[in-house]
């Protein structure tokens, strides 16, 4: 069992014992290890032992405040409990305190910032990760999502190290619908994306004008200094390139990467300052349960979610419906 998952049961046997809301501690127990029906196989890692101890105790506050208040009792009201605190732990505060000034409860992530398509285009997304967290089939189906939702897209090929990274890239725009950006002869990463960026602009008064650019880059180690401080110098050339650029910073995350999705995220975020997070591979046994320690921690909302290798696989994330995955009913809804 989990260390995290052992703290939170401890926990919340405390807070029984004190408050005296449910008496049968073996049927409290029995309902602990329910609340997670996958606690001896090796997935067991992919959801509440990844949460991390911050989360994990945020989480914890959360259902000791139901059990407390009478509101736990039973162990399906533990459970409905313990699946509210994770939903709200994947909520950033910004968007709580936005939620409480509209008396909003959806658990539907922030829509993507692309206001500037409109005012000032292109809007301009930069899409940064490790190497093969999918930030390429990422651009490639967001690209397609944005399309079909009337957006005119380019895609700037920043890859300049990984081989074939602009082909593949190309591969994805002729299969998106769109067009890839022209970057003349720049061969240095930042300068690839400064013409690309130039480009897309020039376009604004024309008929077929770009709205979205989206800007790929290359994988790299988050714990390589030298490699972190170009992609910083990346957005640095977006920035210079068109005013307010980029308008997004989306983190690719691996969904079976477990903890070290937070040692990667605040890596990036700290170089290049991340708006939002994506989170892949949720098509197989991955959960991708660490991300709610990311959100809680760092406060950057989780944007999308990739589920499957088709081009309609990119999904917007919904914290309920991530839930409900985290923790699923078992056979005969016990």
């Amino acid at each position: 069992m989990g260390g995290v998952l052992i703290l939170f049961f401890f926990e919340l046997v405390e807070v029984v014992e004190r408050e005296r809301s449910v008496r049968n501690l073996f049927s409290f127990s029995n309902s602990l290890l329910y609340l997670s029906p996958s606690l001896n196989s090796r997935h067991q890692n992919s959801q509440a032992s990844d949460f991390g101890p911050r989360a994990a105790l945020r989480i914890v506050d959360g259902v000791r405040d139901d059990v407390r208040n009478g509101k736990a009792k039973t162990p399906a009201d533990l459970k409905s409990s313990l699946k509210r605190a994770v939903v709200a732990a994947l909520q950033p505060k910004s968007q709580q305190k936005e939620d409480e000034t509209t008396s909003s409860s959806s658990s539907t992530a922030p829509t993507l910032n692309l206001g500037a398509a409109d005012e000032n285009p292109p809007a301009v997304v930069m899409v940064v990760g490790v190497n093969g967290g999918g930030k390429t089939t990422t651009i490639g189906k967001l690209a397609a999502r944005l399309k079909a939702g009337g957006a005119t897209v380019a895609l700037a090929a920043g890859d300049t190290y990984r081989a074939a990274a602009a082909e593949q890239l190309a591969g994805w725009a002729e299969r998106s619908g769109v067009t890839m950006a022209d970057s003349g002869d720049a061969q240095r990463p930042d300068a690839v994306l400064y013409k690309a960026t130039q480009w897309a602009a020039a376009t604004a008064s024309k008929e077929n004008k770009i709205d979205v650019l989206l800007c790929d880059t290359s994988g790299r180690l988050h714990t390589n200094d030298g490699l972190m401080a170009e992609l910083a110098k990346c957005g640095r050339s977006l920035s210079k390139a068109h005013p307010g650029a980029p308008h997004e910073t989306l983190l690719v995350l691996d969904g079976t990467t477990g903890l070290n999705m937070m040692t990667q995220a605040r890596e990036f975020n700290s170089a290049v300052k991340l708006s939002g997070l994506v989170v892949t591979k949720l098509d197989g046994t991955a959960k991708g349960g660490a991300v709610v320690g990311v959100v809680s921690e760092l406060g950057i909302p989780v944007k999308f979610v990739g589920v499957g290798e088709q081009v309609d696989d990119l999904q917007p994330f919904d914290a309920e419906a991530f839930v409900d995955a985290l923790f699923p009913e078992e056979e005969g809804g016990k």
